[in-house]
């Protein structure tokens, strides 16, 4: 028995510590403000066949939550903020919503979240007031129901509900929404709710495109890097900007603690002529990379490493929203359910992409490491490839056919090369901040065979960010790892 308990526990240890690395959330946002969708109940099948397993709708549109029972997606509802007077008002109003429009469909349908008003400090008619009484008049009801800790209750917010947001590290609310901002954040951080915000980075690039570069906000490796002059901190993408600038402003209030949760983020598919940045290629490059943003833990500047779930907008094109041209295609799927562009949902596999007018790729050509890359840049780049990178590194491990030479060039080499040809040859894939060159000539040798352009294996656009010299690589973001079960035999050796 004392040595079956001594062989359980380090593989008790084990599954603890991998408990622990499950990755951010990706959901998707199913926006209906459109004439020619599917019924929500083809919608809920084609999200199961995507593997989605979580997605926010605006209201609780009966017809769509019952679409979703039994099909394991977690369903993020919403109280539209014109019923956020009748919701702060009377206490009755709540608990008949509650028993009319959540209730006979829960726990079928797995409805996790309800977002109590959506973005109200850009509504035309100023609701903010209502917010928190109609927020607390909710947790009342689900707390009469049993149901306060199996749902949570928050309410989203555009990036403007900050006065400034650049640098990151100088971003502050606007002091004249403290009147209902305080209150808030007092609530959430009572019933341990995430702080909920709407992030585009393509409305920072479309506004202010002399400023904020295209690569900057696709993530794309071209990127030039921006530096908070008051932290020192290395920005490589404008999504991880501006969600450090919402976490710098709750900790100027004293919330750092809060979990700020994307409810929304994406890139419109098409736009109006002067919308130049609104194509199916910008959208499926940054969605790409957003994905595997967050799946990966990449975290940010501010919070390496820290989980943070996000919800793509959206499902579909929206014909009947009014204002110019992107307003409408903000879609990933036609009403026909065909994709406009496809995704990996997983942030883990390859996807095959559209070819962007600013790449170019060759054939019969590999990555190699530079032989003027420092030390330091072969191993903060090898680090980057073999962990957010998503390349396959077994073959430098220890006994594997391309473990010998035993030396950092050899063995970034291969991984350079490895992600390299699983991004399509492109040669912005082959960057890696200066650290990688290309070459025609094969590197392979003995059985250590490196791939090749034109190889059996999908292609997706260079849309992952190797790391750069001075920013912080995150191996440790793929959690299944030999580490993590050599951590588990120490620990429990010293427990025994």
């Amino acid at each position: 028995m004392a040595g079956r308990l001594v062989l359980a526990l380090p593989v008790l240890l084990f599954l603890v510590l991998v408990g622990h690395c499950r990755g951010g959330k990706i959901g998707v946002c199913y926006g209906r403000n459109a004439d020619d969708l599917p019924a929500p109940d083809k919608v809920a099948q084609l999200i199961q066949q995507q593997s989605i397993k979580y997605v926010r709708i605006y209201d609780t549109n009966i017809d769509v939550i019952k679409a979703f029972a039994n099909t394991g997606v977690e369903l993020m509802v919403g109280v539209p903020n014109s019923d956020l007077l009748a919701f702060s008002q009377y206490q009755s109003n709540v608990d008949t919503w509650l028993k009319n429009s959540i209730l006979p469909y829960y726990p079928a349908t797995m409805i996790t979240y309800i977002t109590v008003g959506a973005e109200v400090t850009e509504s035309p008619v100023n609701v903010s007031a209502l917010v928190v009484p109609a927020m607390r008049n909710v947790h009342t009801a689900l707390k009469k129901a049993g149901l306060h800790k199996k749902i949570t209750i928050s309410s989203t917010h555009s990036l403007g509900i900050l006065s400034r947001s650049f640098p990151p590290s100088a971003g502050a609310f606007n002091s004249s929404y403290a009147y209902f901002l305080k209150p808030m954040l007092e609530f959430l951080v009572e019933k341990q709710a995430p702080f909920m915000v709407d992030l585009y980075p393509y409305y920072a690039y479309q506004n202010s495109p002399s400023n904020v570069s295209l690569n900057y906000a696709l993530f794309s490796p071209q990127s030039q890097a921006v530096i908070d002059p008051n932290t020192g901190l290395v920005y490589t993408n404008m999504f991880d900007a501006q969600v450090d600038s919402i976490f710098f402003a709750l900790m100027a209030l004293n919330f750092k603690t809060l979990k700020i949760m994307v409810t929304e983020s994406g890139w419109p598919n098409k736009g109006a002529t002067k919308e130049t940045g609104a194509t199916p290629e910008n959208a499926q490059t940054y969605n790409t990379n957003l994905i595997r943003h967050v799946v990966n833990d990449s975290g940010t500047p501010a919070k390496p490493g820290e989980e943070i779930d996000v919800y793509i907008f959206s499902l579909f094109n929206e014909n009947r929203k009014p204002g110019i041209e992107s307003e409408r295609n903000w879609g990933l799927y036609f009403p026909d359910q065909s994709s406009i562009y496809s995704l990996d949902w997983t942030g883990r596999g390859n996807v095959d992409v559209m070819t962007g007018a600013n790449i170019t790729s060759a054939n019969g050509t590999w990555c190699i490491a530079s032989a003027n890359a420092s030390e330091t840049d072969l191993q903060n780049a090898l680090n980057w490839a073999c962990g957010p990178g998503n390349v396959d590194c077994s073959a430098i491990q220890p006994s594997q056919p391309c473990y010998q030479p035993d030396t950092l060039a050899s063995h970034a080499s291969y991984a350079f090369n490895s992600y390299y040809q699983q991004n399509g040859a492109n040669v912005v894939a082959c960057d890696f901040g200066g650290a990688g060159v290309r070459t025609t000539k094969d590197p392979s040798y003995d059985t250590c065979v490196y791939l090749a352009a034109g190889s059996k294996m999908s292609t997706m656009n260079s849309t992952s960010l190797p790391a750069r010299s001075g920013s912080s690589p995150h191996p440790s973001a793929k959690c299944f790892t030999p580490l993590l079960f050599t951590l588990s035999v120490l620990i429990a050796a010293v427990m025994l």
